[in-house]
């Protein structure tokens, strides 16, 4: 049985756990930093940073003991090596270098995206490779073929901003704090869906990719009008990105050969409605659907230690030289999206 301490601080959570190889969370702790950044409506690098390094040392402290392991009994340890905000990343990767220097074992250096594209493993045993994944989160919006681990085909990604964005920027419009996709999803539920006519970017484009930047000015302009309530703009702004996403997966499932399972992982998958409406859509395809449990959407150090069991598993493991890596594609040989270039 292997057994895996895990790192993660790629953005504004420090958090760290102990995971094996039965699929067993053996201890974990998450610290936000949400009331620091709410002032400024979204993350700022130096002061995530700061919290980071501020933060992390007595949480591995503290995780340790309470999963009642020994360091030297870990079998490795992870971190998150990128992609991310640069400063949170290598206070975490060098942390994780120093563990597995001291406790004479593998260093694995995790790619956040790779953690969360595996998460959904973690509590679902039964999902097995080939899956087509949704990644859905602040900085990412890609569709994937998830073959293997460390195999991963990109069939879609943004050609503009996230959806996470896309919600975050929207909370801001209305004045509804950071985070915002927990804050929007909320308001939506008094809102009117049909209320605002709201435009849905690349809706029908043979190509699979997406686009939430018109959809987001489009918000600020219904807002600025005076002419819609808060709710009826927040519920219209969701109904449209999930049109958006159903109908890139639609496009997705079409260019790809056919898979048991559609997953979705990231923070916006904590959403409610977008859950349901993927799991109509896995239901139309005859696919099985799986979300992670909502504690594995957002960033968390579970993820991390779990993509390291699997690397465990498979004789895997990196070298104590690994330099962070602020950008990191799951699928470094996608082509260019239109008018983007390559998004990681």
């Amino acid at each position: 049985m292997g057994v895996v301490l895990g790192i993660e601080s790629s953005c504004d959570e420090t958090a760290v756990a102990v995971v094996d190889s039965e699929r067993r969370i053996r201890a974990q702790r998450i610290a936000s930093q949400d009331e620091a950044h709410a002032p400024y409506g979204g993350v700022v690098p130096e002061i995530a940073a700061r919290a980071h390094a501020e933060k992390l040392a007595p949480m591995i402290e503290q995780v340790i003991a309470d999963s009642g392991i020994a360091l030297p009994e870990f079998d490795a340890i992870a971190a998150t090596a990128g992609p991310g905000l640069i400063g949170g990343v290598m206070v975490g990767l060098v942390s994780a270098k120093a563990l597995a220097m001291a406790s004479d074992v593998p260093l694995m250096a995790i790619n956040h995206l790779e953690g969360h594209a595996l998460s959904p493993r973690l509590a679902d045993p039964e999902i097995e490779f080939p899956y087509l994944l949704l990644l859905v989160s602040g900085g990412h919006c890609q569709i994937l073929r998830v073959e293997g681990v460390g195999q991963y085909r990109r069939l879609a990604t943004t050609i503009d901003d996230a959806l996470g964005e896309a919600f975050d920027k929207t909370a801001k419009i209305l004045g509804l704090g950071y985070p915002g996709g927990p804050a929007v999803e909320k308001l939506a539920r008094e809102g009117e869906a049909q209320a605002v006519p709201l435009p849905r970017p690349l809706f029908g484009s043979k190509e699979p990719h997406f686009s939430f930047a018109g959809l987001k000015s489009a918000v600020l302009r219904a807002h600025e009008s005076g002419e819609h309530a808060d709710a009826d703009i927040a519920a219209s702004f969701q109904q449209a990105a999930m049109d958006c996403v159903v109908d890139r997966l639609e496009q997705a499932l079409d260019k790809t050969d056919p898979v048991e399972t559609l997953v979705v992982a990231g923070g916006v998958a904590a959403n409610q409605q977008i859950r349901a409406s993927l799991e109509q859509l896995a239901e139309k395809h005859g696919m099985r659907f799986s979300a992670p449990p909502m504690a594995l959407c957002t960033d968390n150090a579970a993820m991390i230690a779990w993509a390291g069991v699997e690397r465990l598993a498979l004789g895997q493991s990196d070298p104590l030289d690994f330099v962070a890596r602020p950008r990191w594609p799951l699928d470094p040989d996608g082509e260019p999206a239109r008018g983007a270039g390559y998004k990681a």
